[in-house]
């Protein structure tokens, strides 16, 4: 049934911004250094919200509290993050998700990902002397499916109605709130870019032309009236009506692709996640156009290797995870695009045979091949995972692609379109040609893993993402193992220092990793880099416990984990 939020503007802005009821357990941000975070695992008897922001985790849990589930609060969270994260996330964007339905006792996937538009084609780039798809601008603009795969969770697994969800969304737009510190650096590092057109200089500059500081407060009057259109109007009015008219019209005059067609067209694809078990437990990923299949490849890789003898953290297995990693991301750059285009079928990368050929390949020495090459995509991305009183659990993924995603505003909308035809490639022959009306690579991600019970079932135990471009599938290997191999709690299995390999030889270490490490890894042959700029990616995890929940959240965001 129908759940409405009746609570007027006012109240849902002092609900949102100030701490939940006495019964709610709530961590928020830290500046602290990643791997010295401080924090400690929530527990809560009846449901977690795990952000990257305490805004998003303070309105989902409100959902929660309310009587939503899960799929409710995932939906909020997400439309809240998408004002208070614009760079990374938003209704420009798309998303990815996986829900275990308690009542079904199933595990349901969803692909809302757009397809590029049906004026794009390899011979019209090349004709305009493009080398490559470009990153930003209105030609990289895809269809975005976001909204539409937030109106679909709720109309088949929600409770509460679209416009319900986006109320937070629209009081918070509206209103303001003050920028974080963590999101204010990402917001600076793109001000140049920002400055380059004058309807985007306008949406998410302050006066001046200056990105909001930390402390400042950003509001976005016109997110808040297109929020309030769909609200009114249902995702409809994005995809067919006025609004779309609006986006074709715009792309058309400075040369995009999309057309009024392409968007009345898009249409969320429900699908079943892939798996490879791992250790008396199973992780379960989205099969492709995303890049969910390298990390089950590389858990598949590592699995009859005695990682936990070689001690966490040391050289010796990290070298492991990183040659794991660069045979899954050539087999990822090489076959994996839009279904329809793949020549193999996903599940031939994990073969018993395909997977062990791999495994032999690594040796006591970092291989420069075969390369992962340079990423097919960069991303600037949010992910959160909710579980409620009922047992249903949400890992959910939201993305503009890079950081403000094309850079492309319509005039009066306050929202930034994605840039995710960048993902594409105009290399022939390939899975993910750049071509007309085709899905193009994805990084985002949602993760779920079940594990063998006392009764010898599988049954859901951890919805858990890691968020970060090409980071994500590598990210997602070392916080499992974390928790699997070493048998750390949640907190400590997030905050765990982290390598990222990033091509051919290179490989970056935080911080905290010691000069002993980082000799041992060069002898070996790994080009160790500077971390400086480099994103570590940011997790959320919330696991079912006997009784109960635990959630955590990563330090290197700034959300937390808010349960009740």
């Amino acid at each position: 049934m129908n759940l409405t939020l009746a609570i007027s503007r006012a109240h849902l802005i002092t609900t949102i911004l100030l701490s939940a009821a006495c019964l709610t357990v709530s961590l928020l941000a830290t500046q602290k250094p990643a791997g010295m975070a401080g924090r400690a695992t929530v527990y809560a008897p009846n449901g977690v919200v795990a952000t990257s922001h305490p805004l998003a985790s303070s309105a989902g849990l409100n959902v929660l509290q309310q009587g939503g589930n899960a799929v409710d609060a995932a939906v909020t969270a997400a439309a809240v993050l998408s004002v208070t994260e614009p760079m990374m996330t938003g209704i420009g964007g798309d998303v990815f998700a996986i829900v275990w339905l308690a009542d079904e006792e199933r595990l349901v996937g969803l692909n809302s990902s757009g397809r590029s538009g049906s004026l794009m084609t390899r011979e019209i780039l090349i004709k305009r002397g493009h080398q490559s798809v470009p990153s930003t601008g209105p030609e990289s603009v895809t269809v975005p499916g976001a909204l539409s795969g937030w109106a679909e969770l709720l109309k088949i697994h929600g409770t509460i109605s679209l416009r319900a969800a986006l109320r937070p969304a629209i009081a918070i737009a509206r209103s303001g709130f003050p920028v974080s510190p963590r999101i204010a650096r990402f917001w600076k590092e793109r001000e140049e870019d920002l400055k380059q057109d004058e309807v985007t200089r306008a949406t998410f500059l302050l006066k001046g032309g200056k990105a909001p500081a930390a402390g400042e407060w950003f509001a976005n009057p016109d997110y808040a009236e297109t929020l309030e259109s769909i609200a009114a109007k249902g995702p409809e009015v994005f995809y067919k009506g006025e609004l779309a008219d609006r986006i074709v019209s715009r792309l058309r005059e400075l040369g995009g692709f999309l057309t009024r067609e392409d968007l009345a067209a898009q249409s969320p694809l429900w699908v079943s996640p892939i798996s490879v078990a791992y250790k008396g437990h199973r992780l379960f990923e989205l099969p492709p156009n995303g890049q969910g299949i390298a990390a089950l490849e590389m858990l598949k890789i590592l699995e009859s290797i005695d990682l936990k003898s070689m001690g966490h953290n040391s050289a010796e297995y990290l070298h492991h995870l990183i040659e794991a990693k660069k045979l899954a991301y050539a087999d990822l750059k090489q076959f994996v695009g839009d279904p329809e285009y793949m020549t193999i079928d996903a599940a031939d990368l994990l073969t018993t045979e395909f997977i062990k050929s791999r495994r032999n390949q690594i040796t006591s020495r970092a291989i420069p091949r075969p390369e992962p090459g340079r990423p097919l995509t960069e991303s600037e991305t949010t992910y959160l995972t909710v579980s409620d009183r009922h047992g249903n659990m949400v890992s959910f993924i939201n993305s503009v692609s890079a950081t403000f995603g094309s850079r492309v505003v319509v005039p009066g909308t306050g929202f930034v379109l994605q840039n995710r035809g960048a993902g594409f490639t105009l290399e022939e022959g390939q899975a993910n040609t750049v071509g007309p009306r085709k899905r193009p690579f994805h990084t985002i991600i949602p993760a779920f893993v079940t594990r063998v019970g006392a009764g010898g079932s599988e049954e859901p135990w951890l919805s858990f993402g890691v968020m970060g471009g090409s980071m994500q599938p590598q990210g997602h290997v070392q916080v499992l193992l974390n928790l699997v191999e070493f048998e750390m709690d949640l907190q400590k299995a997030v905050d765990a220092a982290r390598f990222r390999h990033l091509e051919n030889l290179q490989v970056a270490l935080e911080p905290v990793f010691g000069e002993a490490i980082r000799a041992e890894l060069s002898s070996r042959g790994h080009e160790i880099v500077s971390s400086e700029g480099v994103f570590f990616g940011g997790g959320q995890l919330v696991e079912r416990l006997k009784k109960g929940w635990a959630g955590a959240s990563d330090p290197r965001m700034d959300g937390g984990a808010s349960g009740y």
